[in-house]
């Protein structure tokens, strides 16, 4: 029947998505470790310092997010507002799109405080917790990075060029 294969069609559009968000997730997950436990070593400088793997990841969040705007995106989908945003992101492209945008900004801010740590000579271990709070909560991290710097140089600035 009709209804039999727009639902089986429906699973496996779903599978496609699930399947694609647990290979997304699995795939960052060596660069965060490399971040962790081998921060300057020659891979993780070459992939995750030198921006390659975010620069891929960015690449495939591009294909993805346009990939959601060309199909046919649920009524009532918008930026514009919070409801709007709610319905844009009950499109599994969309939310897939969007928790990759949290995926490549999450680990380009690790790198940066891993970098940043160590320009500041700051030991590794110091920003062991901040970077895993980044891979986890993003935003939440990165500030308690921000204060450990500010402790660490007795002062704060974001001004990376100030000695």
């Amino acid at each position: 029947s009709t209804q039999s294969r727009s639902s089986a069609a429906s699973d496996v559009y779903k599978r496609q998505h699930e399947t694609l968000f647990t290979l997304i997730n699995a795939f960052v997950l060596p660069f965060w470790l490399l971040l962790l436990i081998a921060p300057f070593s020659k891979p993780t400088r070459w992939l995750v310092h030198s921006g390659v793997v975010p620069l891929v990841l960015g690449l495939l969040y591009i294909v993805t997010l346009s990939l959601s705007m060309a199909g046919d995106m649920p009524e009532g989908a918008s930026m514009q507002s919070l409801q709007g945003l709610q319905i844009a992101f009950s499109d599994p492209r969309a939310l897939l799109a969007g928790w990759m945008h949290y995926l490549v900004f999450d680990l380009f801010v690790g790198a940066w405080i891993v970098r940043d740590a160590k320009r500041q000579g700051m030991p590794h271990w110091a920003v062991v917790i901040p970077v895993i709070l980044t891979f986890a909560t993003g935003p939440f991290g990165l500030l308690l990075y921000v204060g450990l710097r500010a402790a660490w140089k007795r002062r704060f600035s974001f001004d990376e060029l100030a000695a």
